[in-house]
């Protein structure tokens, strides 16, 4: 006998996300297939009896999102369902009854997973951006540099046929600005589709433009252009404001117009010349894709690339690199960079290097330093980070962190699923986020390993 039970699934950013749950599912002992939707945030899964909705939201949580039994003209739910939906609570109300109000700050993965499902449970949202609607996935992280790498890769096989016999290889004329455009014309239709419109749709969220900062414990001042100071009181506030590219202390850099990996994706040229200082995720997979669109890239790495990983994955990709013509110049650091008539002149332990163009890609750090987190007693970490428990609490319980703000690993995946969770936590109910930090790992080092291919 075969059942067929239904999930709901809260945390899901993306088509891949469906991908990885349906086959965390499908490995379950006794489920024979499973169909899951990222629009709907729906799994229906055909199982042989005996096989429980507890067993299967609990594989889905293993990587990181929340499951529960989506009983919409299904079977009533068991009495695990039922303890989730009480985790998950209804919202309390605020001062005199009326609708609890959480104030977001920011406007990417986690601050959207936060307000969609702060107003599923009944709370009013006041949401403060002060740049662009999306955050850094969506604007300039994964959607454009995946983009970028994947007509590099194009590009690649364009010139490298692993077909010669058959086809014949050539080098392909590469329109940078045309690139660039339908990149960035890819980018405002998923920042329309994927935020400003479900934001607009959404009456229960109010959208603040300005620069967001703590008046006290219950209070924020937003800086509105032209001048206009608003005061947002608020019952709940969760901070998800995300990072920026981090400058190294190296002389004389500050001084010149280096890219990060903003300008990088942004430029409509190539240089002839790009030297890249980073050694992890950023730095290598922007080296590549400028390497398989014409640059002679050099990346200086102060240790090995990937040095933090398994060492066969930075063997690897140091090896495959070296074959396509990068130059990896490992455990070489830059003392002083120096710009002038267009040209980066770095000087390393191995003599000068020069470049038309410097990518800087070393870390990035939190956007935490303008938000006087000390008028509302919010601790942070040496870096700026905000520092949250288990359940995204900073250290003002009724203020919550989550995203790139905090010390969670980088990834959109985290920043989601923490950003749900702080919002059931802030109305009512009581999830940590477990399990994802493994997933994670996993599935990044995956990721590494093929940008390399």
């Amino acid at each position: 006998m075969t059942d067929v039970i239904a999930l709901r699934i809260d945390g899901m950013t993306c088509d891949s996300c469906a991908t990885h749950v349906r086959e965390a599912l499908e490995r379950v002992p006794g489920v024979r297939s499973a169909a899951v939707s990222y629009p709907k945030a729906r799994a229906e899964i055909a199982a042989d009896a005996g096989v429980s909705s507890e067993t299967l939201a609990a594989t889905v949580a293993t990587l990181g999102y929340l499951a529960s039994v989506d009983d919409t003209g299904a079977a009533p739910p068991s009495v695990f369902d039922k303890a989730l939906g009480f985790l998950a609570g209804g919202a309390q109300s605020g001062a005199g009854g009326v609708p609890l109000h959480i104030a977001v700050i920011g406007s990417g993965g986690a601050a959207m997973a936060a307000a969609l499902k702060a107003v599923e449970q009944g709370a009013k949202v006041t949401l403060i951006e002060r740049g662009v609607i999306g955050g850094t996935c969506v604007n300039v992280g994964c959607v454009p540099s995946k983009i970028m790498i994947r007509a590099a890769h194009i590009a690649h096989l364009r010139r490298e046929s692993p077909f010669d016999d058959g086809i014949g290889a050539c080098t392909p004329a590469i329109l940078r600005e045309r690139l660039v455009a339908q990149q960035q014309a890819r980018v405002d239709d998923l920042r329309q589709a994927k935020y400003e419109t479900i934001l607009a749709d959404t009456p229960t969220i109010t959208v603040l433009r300005g620069d967001a900062l703590f008046r006290d414990r219950h209070s924020l001042l937003v800086r509105q252009a032209g001048g206009v100071e608003q005061h947002v009181p608020f019952d709940r506030c969760l901070i998800a404001t995300g990072a920026s590219p981090a400058e190294p202390p190296i002389p004389g850099l500050s001084d010149t117009p280096y890219w990060t990996s903003t300008e990088a994706l942004e430029s409509e040229t190539l240089p002839s010349r790009l030297a890249v200082i980073g050694s992890s995720v950023v730095a290598v997979e922007l080296a590549q894709a400028f390497a398989r669109l014409g640059s002679k890239v050099t990346i200086l790495a102060r240790n090995t690339l990937f040095f933090r990983e398994d060492p066969a994955i930075g063997e690897a990709v140091t090896a495959t690199f070296r074959a396509e013509g990068i130059e990896v110049l490992e455990h070489t650091q830059a003392s002083k960079v120096a710009y002038a008539d267009g040209e980066f002149v770095l000087a390393t332990g191995q003599g000068e290097l020069r470049a038309d163009k410097l990518l800087v890609a070393t870390g990035r750090a939190p956007n935490t330093r303008a938000l006087a987190l000390e008028a509302a007693g919010v601790a942070v970490n040496a870096q700026g980070g905000v520092v949250i428990d288990a359940a995204m609490r900073s250290s003002t319980p009724h203020i919550y962190a989550a995203g790139d703000c905090t010390d969670q690993p980088q990834f959109v995946y985290v920043a989601a699923a923490a950003g749900t969770r702080a919002a059931i936590n802030m109305t009512g109910g009581e999830v940590a986020l477990g399990g994802v930090d493994t997933y994670l790992s996993h599935r990044t080092m995956a990721a590494r390993v093929t940008t390399a291919r």
